[in-house]
């Protein structure tokens, strides 16, 4: 029967019969020739391809979910809101500038995307009962203030003595304190979360220099290491640990490596932490002066003595250090060491011809008895090994804006990798050790030759890394540039995804060996070489 045509057909909204215009369309066969949807008598055309919808179609069902989902999420949360109201109001479509910026979040990309950071809740004992157990670390009676304001010391008002500090955050900073410190700034990280299989990284909190403090001069092994040997037995129990076998998993020492590296079988210095169970060995350590023989320890800067809470004071005290006259060539804030130690001979040429040089000024000449007033008053500070290879006065001269002269590059070079410049002469000075102490080299001189255009755009280089060798307070907010702690945990993370790609890959990745080129997988892969070679440090190593 034919069509009525007595009746017209509700006109369909432009958007409606463009869409099944479209999908009504011809299409191609396979021989490439179009075809009607019907023949012209209304018959339907055997002879047609399969309809396939079209681009505007996904388009338009994108625009429906999208949609959709916006009033999911309006709906929902206005239900949430009034589901404790007695009586409730007539549901009225009314869409909020909430709605939209919730539809953005959901399509946005997670800024915390490979940056996630689950923590252990660890027993006290591991952490908080060592802070507040501080005297009975028997090496120093300042310890129990040591820890005090997150283990950054009690502040320094008025800029210090001699005015050598900052008016505004600067602290009493012991250079022993960092796993504080760092437990500190991760309880507030953007990143952190409650699921451990989000995680990208798995952080220890164990207070381990804490730990240690409290036992160097123990004779007794066992009570040495018992707090170690507890936290693996503890570790091991734990899924997030077996997960990966703890090569995810993150620790923060507070103290150099060598206080952790005694053989369970030996009576010499420090615990047992890192040779106890090996697969401890799997983790990665932050310290503070790491070996450069074995393979998961990375050493951090010192924490020194400034921890801001802004850019601008960062950028007020980087623009001090550049206006500063500087008096002295060189200096060195340091004591002698007896000469049977290995950095005694070279601390006691140091002193030696700093005495004699009428352009060096050494602690307590001229009564200068103030550390940071004297590195600021040098163009070049040195930097001898201290109790282990490094110390922290290399941190101080940094913020202090002086070039530091290193005599070993154990001491900087292949320590600090994450924080410090790759090519050192951009901002350090390098003077053998043998050349000092068994040749009797003139540090002097060998500055003076340096062309006062190279000096000046090396400390311009040196006040440039202030914000990256520092510690800012935890509490800030609303910083731009990256400290201490932001390079190391991005470079944590780094490693971490490498092994993860590995694992999902099937494969165990090779970061790291022990040994004597030990140090050279950090330093040389990771400038885009593909094997280890030598190197021009190895005669010193």
């Amino acid at each position: 029967m034919p069509h009525s045509t007595s009746t017209a057909a509700t006109p369909m909204k432009p958007f409606s019969r463009s869409l099944q215009r479209d999908l009504n369309a011809a299409v191609d066969d396979d021989d490439g020739k179009q075809h009607s949807a019907d023949d012209g008598d209304g018959k339907q055309n055997t002879e047609r391809g399969l309809r396939r919808p079209s681009r505007l179609f996904y388009l338009a069902l994108l625009y429906t979910v999208f949609w959709a989902l916006v009033f999911y999420h309006h709906f929902s949360t206005s239900s949430q809101q009034s589901g404790s109201a007695e009586v409730a109001a007539p549901t009225v479509l009314q869409l909020k500038p909430s709605a939209f910026f919730s539809a953005y979040r959901f399509f946005r990309r997670d800024p915390c995307a490979g940056r996630y950071v689950y923590t252990y809740d660890l027993p006290p004992r591991f952490n908080a009962d060592l802070v507040r157990q501080c005297n009975r670390v028997s090496i120093s009676s300042h310890v129990c203030k040591d820890v005090s304001h997150d283990g950054f010391g009690p502040p320094i008002t008025g800029g210090g003595e001699g005015g050598s500090l900052p008016e505004r955050g600067a602290y009493d900073t012991d250079q022993f304190m960092l796993s504080i410190i760092f437990h500190a700034r991760m309880r507030r990280y953007e990143c952190l979360t409650a699921d451990p299989a989000a995680a990208a990284v798995v952080y220890i909190p164990f207070y381990a220099g804490l730990d240690a403090a409290m036992h160097l001069d123990n004779k007794d092994l066992a009570a040495r290491d018992a707090l170690s040997r507890d936290l693996m037995d503890w570790l091991a129990q734990r899924p997030e640990w077996r997960a990966m076998g703890g090569r995810d998993h993150l620790l923060v020492s507070g103290r150099g490596t060598w206080d952790f590296l005694r053989s369970p079988d030996s009576t010499g210095w420090g615990n047992t932490l890192m040779t106890y169970d090996l697969a401890i060995r799997n983790a990665t350590f932050l310290s503070t002066d790491a070996s450069p023989r074995h393979g998961n320890d990375f050493a951090v800067p010192f924490p020194s003595h400034f921890h801001p809470s802004s850019d601008a004071e960062v950028t007020d005290w980087q623009d001090r250090m550049r206006r500063l006259d500087r008096a002295w060539l060189w200096c060195f804030a340091g004591w002698p060491r007896a000469h049977g130690v290995g950095m005694g001979p070279e601390r006691a040429q140091i002193i030696e011809q700093c005495g004699k040089s009428s352009r060096c000024s050494l602690l307590g000449k001229l009564n200068n008895y103030v550390p940071m007033r004297l590195l600021e008053s040098a163009k070049f500070c040195m930097q001898p090994r201290g109790d282990g290879y490094t110390r922290k006065s290399t941190f101080d001269s940094i913020l202090a804006g002086c070039i530091p002269v290193f005599f070993h590059p154990v001491s900087a070079y292949l320590q600090y990798t994450w924080h410090l410049p790759r090519d050192y002469r951009t901002y350090s000075v390098f003077i053998p050790h043998g050349d000092v102490v068994g040749r009797n080299v003139s540090i002097e001189e060998v500055l003076r030759r340096i062309p006062s255009e190279k000096v000046a755009q090396m400390r311009e280089r040196v006040i440039q890394l202030i914000p990256t060798v520092m510690y800012r307070h935890p509490a800030a907010k609303g910083l731009t540039f990256k400290d201490a702690f932001d390079v190391a945990l991005d470079r944590v993370l780094h490693r971490v995804a490498k092994r993860r790609r590995a694992a999902a890959e099937g494969r165990e990745y090779v970061d790291s060996v022990d040994g004597r080129d030990s140090w050279k997988y950090d330093r040389m892969l990771e400038d885009g070489q593909n094997k280890i070679g030598p190197h021009e440090f190895d005669q010193y190593l």
